[in-house]
């Protein structure tokens, strides 16, 4: 797959406030400074996805129409955003809703920063992606600023510690490696949701 259309479609936090189209959605989850945003703007090779220079920016779920065909789903980054209590339990709560109870979301992305490997809080979000059953793929960001020894063994580590049938997939926006790879897989989830949608129609 390749990203033809792309076109942003609007800002949401709240249920009622979200796109309410039949589209699959794929979101994009990850700590704040894990480079979400500039990940995003590096598939769509356009800069769509705001990218702020203090981290923890996006505090709501912003909605990216690909192809005329599925979302891609940015969400609020977790870890650094310096916002008051209420808010940050607002994010969890409708974040959390969205994730366990939207039926158009094909998979989850989780982005890991490939220098420092898992946190306590993406352990969390592990922890709920499985209690959800929800498709996750697991993607190691900023590929470029470790060594190959590093990089082989932080994929081990995380896979063995996260129990991935498959090593995370390594990523860099500055060398371009595994662009091509990260979207195929997208479409691999998005393919996936559609022929469970025709398994239900037809049973």
């Amino acid at each position: 797959m390749e990203i033809e259309e792309v076109s942003f479609r609007g800002s949401a936090l709240r249920l009622e406030d979200r796109p309410g189209e039949w589209f699959p959605h794929v979101a994009v989850a990850g700590r704040s400074n894990v480079g979400k945003s500039s990940l995003l703007n590096w598939l769509f090779r356009r800069s769509l996805a705001r990218v702020a220079k203090a981290p923890g920016k996006t505090r709501t779920l912003n909605y990216f129409l690909i192809n005329r065909s599925f979302y891609l789903v940015d969400l609020p980054g977790y870890g650094y955003a310096k916002v008051g209590r209420q808010m940050r339990e607002e994010w969890g709560r409708e974040v959390g809703q969205y994730i366990a109870s939207d039926n158009r979301i094909a998979g989850v992305v989780s982005l890991v920063d490939i220098r420092h490997g898992l946190t306590a809080r993406d352990r969390d979000l592990q922890d709920f992606l499985l209690t959800t059953n929800r498709e996750r793929l697991v993607v190691l960001t900023k590929a470029d600023k470790v060594g190959r020894g590093q990089r082989a063994r932080m994929q081990q580590a995380v896979q063995r510690e996260l129990g991935l049938h498959i090593q995370p997939m390594a990523v860099s926006i500055r060398t371009g490696e595994g662009r091509r790879e990260l979207l195929r897989s997208i479409d691999d989830m998005v393919n996936g949701w559609r022929e469970q949608q025709r398994r239900d129609q037809d049973a």
